[in-house]
């Protein structure tokens, strides 16, 4: 199956944090889970350079857009690789590439029959010379009444124009703008309409955020949008009589998928008309972005009438994530930065974290106290503890070598398969042999009773399962079932009591440590979309090699790598340590 994957694409103009990781770590889950099934997948993103957030910030530091989107270009590159983002390309909206992309798009565009060119009143600011950027403007939006940016009013979530706000002033100088004549070209979203609200119906399933927010621009009324700017930093306008201009950066920078997933086919020497129209296309950003994804990106697609091209399927639209109980802040620094807490804390931590207690279907809140909660009691005193008791036992008792199992039990899928919900099968490999030379045939696991064998068809359970969730975008879901098994098989190790049996029963205690191996190695695989550093450990211990979606067995014998430890407990004078950083 062809799968494409979208990030949102962060404006260049400041360090990422941890609300933006929260709404986009779906997109690197679902991309290294699709890729352990075997399917072809596209993951793209890339860092939006253009428009007035980099501007501003250029003003700000007395440097040029391009210097300044360049710079946070190069830390999101390094944060995303620190965070384990498996992206097939991350690029920007200022590369060559993308560039020409969009330009040869908008001359399609324009010959669709949805494109027109219109003179309308626009603000301008004497005191600055110049027509002013949305984000330039700010006022009081009039569909709420709360302050408001000239392009969207982050309170209600509604997609502004500057000269529809009340009170409007200019965020250069704090004058009030004026409005004069200028000439742009606008996508005619209302001939879309009959499409849109098509569109939009047949996608109940789409998170609840995603679904009602749609549904509400369409029933409110669609308007036409300016595809142009009076802009001088941005991608050219590919007509005559507009050099002075600029594409809006709403018309360009959503085009990003496109723009990638066309420079990978080329690469892979694919068709890339073929490849978008067939695949299913997942798109993951926080709620303010939902418009873009399912009204604007739609709307730019539909407006290209010498081809067809298909429409986003799935939109992972997250919620917000506060800080400590307050709304997230870059201006007044209320932030915990990506690149701060990498240089303190396991990546598999804050992935974690950012899954079991993100934003997916309601607001949540990020704490120092809950984030030292989850690393300790889940990662460390839960999953870590399995592993690292499970293999030292080994180690001092059984020289490094995962034990045989007496007859009755098998610690694999002897050759069965597990069917996804789609009726595919996950797993049609014969597992490896997993019997001790010197034992009779194992019986297959279907066939076998008692706890071990209970633990192991309960394992093989969850890869559907799991599956099944991830696809729907229910991560939490997934990761929690997960570690629910993970609980019980600590549990599991308690009753069976290993370090009682290995010396009254030593088969018992191989079966029980058998069984165990196998349980860590799973969870290695079903655990690598999520926390893909920790799981690389518990491969190597294992010497496992590539494992795809679906059951996996260590076989009798092998010897145990190095094992180490997974996670380090954190200290909870930590929590004080970091509240008065952020408060400082």
């Amino acid at each position: 199956m062809n799968i494409l994957i979208g990030n949102a694409w962060p404006y260049a103009n400041g360090s990422l944090h941890i609300g933006h990781i929260a709404c986009l770590l779906p997109g690197d889950i679902l991309a290294r889970y699709h890729r352990a099934k075997g399917d072809t997948v596209m993951f793209v993103s890339g860092s939006d350079c253009h428009g007035t957030p980099v501007s501003i910030r250029a003003r700000q530091e007395n440097k040029t857009p391009q210097q300044i989107s360049d710079g946070y270009h190069e830390e999101f590159t390094q944060c995303f690789r620190q965070l384990g983002f498996s992206y097939d390309i991350y690029s920007k909206t200022s590369s060559p590439e993308h560039k020409e992309f969009v330009k040869e798009y908008h001359r399609k565009l324009y010959e669709g029959g949805y494109v027109y060119e219109n003179t309308t009143q626009q603000t301008y600011c004497e005191t600055c010379g110049q027509f002013l950027p949305d984000r330039f403007v700010r006022g009081i939006c009039p569909n709420c009444g709360e302050k408001a940016r000239g392009d969207q009013c982050e309170a209600c979530g509604s997609v502004l124009e500057p000269e529809s706000l009340l009170e409007p002033e200019c965020t250069v100088c704090g004058s009030t703008p004026e409005l004069r004549p200028t000439a742009h070209l606008y996508l005619a979203l209302t001939k879309m309409k009959a499409e849109l609200e098509s569109y939009v119906e047949s996608h109940k399933h789409w998170r609840k955020n995603a679904y009602e927010m749609s549904k509400r621009y369409v029933n409110e009324g669609l308007k036409d949008r300016s595809l142009t700017r009076d802009l001088d930093w941005g991608i050219e306008v590919p007509k005559d009589g507009y050099e002075n201009k600029k594409i809006y950066i709403w018309a360009e920078n959503v085009l990003g998928y496109v723009s990638m997933c066309y420079t990978l086919c080329r690469r892979k020497g694919l068709d890339f008309f073929d490849f978008w129209n067939t695949s299913r296309q997942y798109y993951a950003h926080g709620k303010d972005n939902i418009p873009f994804h399912t009204i604007v990106l739609p709307s730019l697609l539909l407006g290209r009438t010498d081809c067809s091209l298909k429409l986003p399927d799935v939109i992972i639209s997250s919620e917000y994530l506060t800080l400590e109980g307050k709304k997230i802040s870059t201006s007044n620094n209320w932030a915990v930065w990506i690149k701060d807490i990498l240089e303190r804390y396991d990546p598999d931590s804050v992935r974690y974290f950012l899954i079991a207690n993100g934003p997916e279907q309601r607001d949540t809140d990020f704490t120092w106290a809950e984030f030292i909660n989850s690393h300790n009691g889940e990662l460390l005193g839960a999953y870590g503890n399995l592993v690292n008791r499970s293999l030292k036992f080994i180690e001092k008792f059984f020289d490094g070598a995962v034990p045989g199992l007496p007859d009755r039990i098998v610690p694999g899928i002897s050759g069965k398969t597990v069917p996804d919900r789609s009726g595919r099968t996950i797993s049609d490999r014969p597992v490896e042999a997993v019997s001790d030379p010197e034992q009779p045939a194992v019986e297959k696991a279907a066939d076998a009773d008692g706890p071990s064998a209970a633990m192991l068809k309960e394992l093989y359970s969850l890869y559907p399962s799991v599956g099944a969730l991830i696809e729907q975008g229910c991560l939490k879901a997934a990761l929690e079932t997960i570690f629910a098994y993970i609980r019980k098989s600590n549990k599991y190790f308690d009753e069976q009591q290993p370090w009682i049996t290995v010396k009254s029963n030593v088969q018992k205690c191989k079966e029980t440590m058998n069984t165990c191996v196998q349980i860590i190695a799973n969870l290695a695989v079903l655990l690598e979309p999520f926390l893909p550093f920790s799981s690389g450990k518990v491969k190597s211990m294992l010497s496992m090699a590539g494992a795809g979606w679906g059951p996996v067995s260590i076989p009798a014998r092998r010897k145990l790598g190095q094992v180490v430890i997974l996670f380090e407990r954190i200290g909870r004078e930590v929590i004080d340590e970091e509240l008065g950083k952020l408060r400082s």
